[in-house]
């Protein structure tokens, strides 16, 4: 079913969309440095199934400055067809939005994952968005694109995160936009460093109007897991001791000056506050500013 949210930070217009969603299993793996039970636990607490978790893709349009401007992509369209449109709804969304693909302007990217690159694509490799600029964290780029770095790189999930983003990049003509942290990229939208996750994973302060809200990308995951407990480590971090401190570090800051927050993997429409909760956080879902 599609989906869109709609609210403004002053003047620039914010249409939240979804790009579907993938269940989960809890098992081992998930987490580092604690159990398959401690996962469990903290999803009963949350009031949760504790044998699997709904992961969420929530990619944003920001109308700025006179432009349509697109941050992270989703699955892609070719996951629609895979998983009979259970995720990679990102065009069927933009469309029901009323959202031309090919008048998105600009395509901000926050890390190379695939959740969050493929859907620069289409099912035949031509471009989703053909009109617009992409640009991508400058260090991520730099990284990924090394060979090098592509062949130190350890068997199993770091080799195919190397091989899928030569694979979109590639079919891009690497035709792409760096940007530098601490920048504005696009009017009202500054580029902020959040490494851990990935090397070059990247949020946003968007300001307009004398509002602000904080994109906070893939800082947190999951928010019956990451927020209560921010020091875990997710099997997903390329850094995960970097992650854990850099959620720490954001989430008092966010928490300190009354920041919301619009979250790419949060329960749709994302955008939420976060509160201090015992040693960790709360992650209280709003409507609008």
């Amino acid at each position: 079913m599609a989906e869109a949210h709609r609210y403004k930070i002053g003047d620039i217009d914010v249409t939240v969309l979804s790009d579907g969603f993938r269940m989960v299993p809890v098992n081992g793996n998930y987490l580092a440095n604690a159990s398959a039970d401690d996962l469990a636990k903290a999803l009963a607490v949350a009031g949760l199934p504790t044998d699997k978790m709904k992961n969420t893709y929530s990619p944003i349009v920001l109308t700025t400055g006179g432009k349509r401007v697109l941050f992270d992509t989703g699955n892609g369209s070719a996951a629609a067809a895979e998983s009979n449109n259970e995720r990679g709804t990102l065009n069927a969304d933009l469309a029901t939005a009323g959202i031309d693909r090919n008048a998105i302007d600009v395509v901000v990217v926050s890390h190379f994952h695939a959740d969050h690159v493929n859907g620069l694509l289409m099912p035949d490799n031509s471009r989703a968005f053909p009109n617009a600029e992409i640009m991508v964290p400058e260090n991520e780029w730099t990284f990924w694109m090394d060979d090098g770095e592509m062949s130190r790189a350890s068997k199993g999930r770091m080799t195919e995160l190397f091989a899928n983003n030569r694979r979109v990049f590639d079919a891009l003509g690497r035709k792409v936009t760096p940007y530098a942290w601490d920048k504005e990229i696009v009017p009202g939208v500054t580029a902020v460093g959040t490494p851990g996750h990935s090397i070059g994973h990247t949020s946003f302060v968007v300001s307009s109007g004398g509002k602000t809200v904080f994109v906070q990308s893939d800082v947190c995951n999951n928010v019956a897991v990451f927020a209560p407990h921010p020091d875990w480590h997710g099997f997903f971090d390329q850094d995960p001791p970097k992650a854990a401190a850099t959620r720490r570090r954001i989430y008092d800051m966010l928490v300190a000056d009354r920041l919301p927050v619009q979250g790419y993997h949060f329960p749709f429409p994302a955008l939420a506050r976060i509160e201090k909760a015992g040693g960790g956080y709360r992650v209280v879902p709003m409507g609008a500013l």
